[in-house]
């Protein structure tokens, strides 16, 4: 289980922004997972099988989403992560009108993942164990509503997992700031955000940033 406390880090540089400067490249994303993750998670760092009958979707939010898709992509079992919009009240959000904070929308991913080889409940161990859960709208130096953590569930089961880790988390006495909502819509986020981290690895958030998040 990602319970330990040091996957809870806050970050304390640029923010996830469109004008930080970039360096666009077909460069792969070294690995930088750390000995401990590797220990919970198993990296996929190989090709692997994916049954295309078993494949489901979640959902999370928690942060800047250049961030979260690396995370996920980088758990095996994971087919492919894209980012997104999700948890508002308006159709059809941009990037732009997102970061006012005005459509309620949080940058999302949406997470497609086989589940003969990982569990919704991975992903929930994943998600809490990636992130600093007592920051309240806003992951490390990103702040607003818009970089808010949401555990979304589409059932009762999902529901009943997020809520179970959400206690266990209390338990220790730590303070989860992330909500828990039923999931309604996923807004698919512009083409340039798309595997944002693996295009740029010289981007200055990225390497100040999004790696050292992995790296936890």
């Amino acid at each position: 289980m990602l319970l330990n406390v040091f996957f809870m880090a806050i970050f304390g540089l640029t923010a996830c922004d469109s004008s930080v400067e970039t360096n666009k490249s077909d460069q792969e994303l070294p690995s930088f997972l750390s000995e401990e993750l590797s220990k919970d998670v198993d990296v996929l760092e190989v090709d692997e099988e994916i049954n295309e009958a078993y494949i489901k979707k979640a959902y999370f939010a928690s942060g800047c989403f250049w961030c979260v898709e690396a995370i996920f992509e980088s758990v095996k079992g994971v087919k492919e992560v894209y980012n997104g919009y999700s948890g508002g009240h308006t159709d059809n959000p941009t990037y732009e009108a997102s970061n006012t904070g005005q459509t309620g929308h949080a940058e999302a991913v949406e997470i497609l993942y086989d589940s003969t080889i990982v569990s919704f409940k991975d992903l929930v161990d994943v998600y809490f164990g990636s992130q600093n859960i007592e920051q309240v709208n806003g992951q490390g130096p990103d702040h607003g509503s818009q970089y808010r953590s949401i555990a979304f569930y589409s059932n009762n089961i999902e529901k009943e997992i997020i809520d179970k880790k959400i206690v266990d988390l209390e338990a220790t006495g730590l303070n989860v700031a992330s909500e828990v909502k039923r999931f309604d819509k996923f807004w698919m986020g512009e083409g340039y955000h798309q595997n944002y981290e693996r295009l740029h690895p010289n981007s200055g958030y990225i390497r100040s940033v999004s790696i050292p998040r992995l790296n936890k």
